[in-house]
């Protein structure tokens, strides 16, 4: 990584987000560009996250992401369309919302799969109906976690057709941060988007991944331990269906080029073959 500059005192802006509000002995590494804190659009109450006025600036983004641990931010990209929404106009909400840790991730994947990929077009095999016994094995290959983000997120950030990416902040972990800033969109898979965050914190550990952007309804998690093969790959695959169970698992909204394709296809055993060393996962609820 990178030599820093010494860091900067936490901005007031950044405060409210922080338990009681109180930000003593908290620092950022790079000073803040433009940006204001978002409350939900559901009435008055906590501000849920500090979002860039304009497209993120790279250089601060991969700062923060350096230092995430220590600042207690998570640096997420977040996509929005012409008119600002859904970030700019508050549409977050914690209606129903609880803690992450109040769920077991293969319990929720469990449920998931019995309520909505027995009845799919997709054909499970190897599985069928049942859900598949044992978990996958933690890989024992692994890059940094951080830097996997790091490459990821300057991917997007880098690619002209991007610049609409603005820099959100939220006081919680990688995983944690999308039941933080109270995302709306898999509300028809979930109404308790904590369930998301509780699987996400399972992936960071075995997988190491990272959420780095969320886009309208879909987000991009970088990969650091990818499964290494098909036995591994199958099982993931099978938790992934169960995470986001489309209608037809098929999409090519992937932010890079539509060259990212997890939730595609009808077969599960080919979509694993897609998982195999793949250091990106992409998923879309509609």
């Amino acid at each position: 990584m990178d030599r820093f500059p010494p860091p900067y005192s936490l901005p007031w802006d950044l405060h409210p987000l922080l338990p009681g509000g109180d930000g003593t002995g908290r620092t950022l590494p790079a000073a803040l560009q433009p940006g204001r804190l978002v409350v939900s659009d559901k009435g008055a109450g906590e501000p849920a996250f500090w979002l860039s006025d304009g497209p993120a600036d790279y250089y601060l983004w991969k700062r923060l992401l350096a230092e995430h641990q220590q600042t207690g931010f998570w640096p997420l990209l977040l996509g929005s369309d012409d008119e600002g929404g859904p970030w700019a106009t508050g549409e977050v909400s914690f209606e129903g919302v609880t803690s992450p840790a109040d769920h077991d991730p293969e319990a929720v994947l469990r449920e998931w799969w019995y309520r909505y990929v027995v009845l799919g077009p997709v054909d499970t095999a190897p599985f069928g109906a049942d859900w598949p016994a044992g978990r996958a094995p933690t890989p024992l290959q692994r890059s940094d976690p951080g830097y996997a983000a790091e490459n990821f997120g300057g991917s997007l950030l880098y690619d002209d057709d991007l610049s609409r990416l603005r820099l959100g902040l939220v006081a919680a972990s990688s995983a944690d941060s999308v039941a933080a800033i109270g995302w709306r969109e898999v509300a028809d898979h979930t109404t308790d988007v904590a369930e998301i965050s509780a699987v996400l914190r399972d992936w960071e550990r075995r997988y190491g991944t990272r959420v780095v952007a969320i886009d309208d309804g879909a987000l991009h998690l970088s990969v650091s331990a990818p499964p290494g093969n098909r036995d591994e790959a199958l099982r993931v695959a099978a938790e992934h269906y169960a995470f986001c169970p489309e209608d037809t698992w098929e999409t090519t909204d992937a932010l890079i080029d539509n060259k990212i394709t997890p939730c595609s296809g009808t077969v599960l055993a080919e979509y694993a073959e897609t998982l195999i060393n793949q250091p990106i996962w992409f998923f879309h609820w509609y």
